[in-house]
C-alpha cells in the first residue's frame, strides 16, 4: 500500500506513509476550535483505546478535565 502511494507522488521515491493535502482548515471562532480540539481528543475513544477522552495517556484532554497531562499546556 505504501509503496503504491509513493508510486504516485512526485517527492517519494520508495514509500509514502503520509498522506499529502494542503487545505488547512482556518480556526477561526472559539467555537471551531473546541470543535477540532474535541475531534482530537475523541480519537482514542473512537479507536478503542479507553473509555474516555481524559484516560489517553499522550491526550491534552486530561487537561482539560482539571488535571494534569504530559506536557504544560496554556488553555486559550
Amino acid at each position: 500500500m505504501f509503496k503504491r502511494a509513493a508510486s504516485k507522488s512526485s517527492n517519494v521515491k520508495q514509500y509514502q506513509f503520509w498522506q499529502h493535502d494542503n487545505r488547512p482548515i482556518e480556526l477561526w471562532s472559539a467555537k471551531v476550535i473546541e470543535q477540532k480540539a474535541d475531534y482530537l481528543h475523541n480519537n482514542p475513544v473512537e479507536a478503542g483505546f479507553v473509555n474516555e477522552a481524559h484516560h489517553w495517556k499522550y491526550s491534552s484532554a486530561i487537561d482539560y478535565a482539571d488535571g494534569k497531562g504530559l506536557i504544560n499546556i496554556e488553555l486559550l
